[in-house]
């Protein structure tokens, strides 16, 4: 019988439905040797690629040369302009404003084939720096009110270059999703004073069975009204709103969870696309006692479809507790 499981945080409900398992992993292309070598992210094609805002490099290296570990670029076709000033305007009963923002590529490593839990811990935690370091600047430009950061992973997740890199978008306003947690998670603090992230976060510690690791101060589970199967979560066990105030520590332990979820994802389902993103909160909000960062990792074994477009609930035929167990077992 299925399931009808209720999120806590937004009320979204989902269908747990494991009668329906049709699960097809859409493999990664096996690229060429042609395309390889013209691959604009890989080191030595620095040239290919708009000049490098950051990068962490050896001591002495050139910018725009090899010698990076992890480079960050501004998107070759951005979706959002970093140039202008914001105008607002109307047609009539529509709304307008001018296209202004900033869009950004991680790029991971040098190593076109080496994913995030392949690279040594220094380098891997430096990737961690980069979302930092990055919403650390933008965040003193007034004009952005979210930073988002995500990865598409493998072409059915969106990603158009397979060598592994993130992307950061900052925006002029706080995405409707976001609103939506934060206004999910305000009702639920008015209600009981308590964060409903610390709440799930204490339940999930007590019950296990949709944990899927732990450390000192990082959980990931699957979550119980899990839109897609294999979905995971990884939360800070201490309470804090934006991703930025994150600590050297916590660096470190956020990179070793981070390392330790994608690698068995990646062996449990024979390296699926997946996408992940970070939710924090906007920028120009003052840390929340009900809002609480986390990140949302989403492998790509379903297809959305009418019945959810038209209703927004999601069909998922894995119960997370089935599935964190599989995850929990893969070394």
């Amino acid at each position: 019988m299925p399931d009808l499981r209720r999120d806590p945080v937004i009320g979204r409900w989902v269908i747990i439905s494991t009668e329906r398992k049709k699960i097809s992993v859409e493999k990664n292309p096996v690229e060429n040797e042609e395309e390889l070598k013209t691959c604009v992210f890989c080191e030595g094609n620095e040239h290919l690629t708009p000049s490098e805002i950051i990068a962490y490099r050896k001591y002495g290296s050139l910018k725009d040369k090899p010698g990076w570990w992890v480079r960050v670029v501004p998107n070759k076709y951005p979706a959002l302009g970093i140039e202008g000033e914001i105008h607002r305007s109307a047609e009539g009963m529509f709304d307008m404003m001018s296209g202004i923002g900033a869009h950004e590529v991680i790029i991971e490593t040098t190593e076109h084939n080496k994913e995030l839990p392949d690279i040594e811990d220094r380098k891997a935690e430096d990737v961690i720096w980069a979302y930092k370091d990055r919403i650390g600047d933008l965040r003193r430009d007034t004009r952005f009110e979210y930073i988002l950061i995500f990865k598409n992973r493998g072409r059915a997740a969106g990603a158009s270059v397979l060598h592994p890199h993130s992307q950061l978008i900052a925006l002029p306003m706080v995405p409707v999703k976001v609103k939506q947690e934060q206004s999910g998670s305000k009702a639920y603090y008015d209600f009981k004073e308590r964060c409903v992230f610390c709440d799930i976060i204490a339940m999930e510690l007590s019950d296990e069975s949709r944990v899927v690791t732990e450390n000192d101060n990082f959980i990931a589970i699957c979550p119980y009204a899990s839109r897609f199967p294999f979905e995971t979560w990884i939360l800070p066990k201490r309470h804090y709103s934006h991703f930025s105030d994150i600590e050297k520590y916590d660096v470190t332990l956020l990179t070793q969870i981070m390392k330790t979820v994608l690698d068995k994802i990646n062996k449990a389902l024979d390296n699926p696309p997946y996408n992940y993103l970070i939710h924090t909160n906007p920028l120009k909000e003052p840390n929340s006692p009900f809002y609480h960062w986390h990140i949302e990792i989403m492998p790509k074994l379903t297809r959305v479809a009418g019945f959810e477009w038209g209703t927004g609930f999601y069909i998922n035929p894995v119960a997370p507790e089935e599935a964190a167990k599989f995850l929990r077992e893969e070394v």
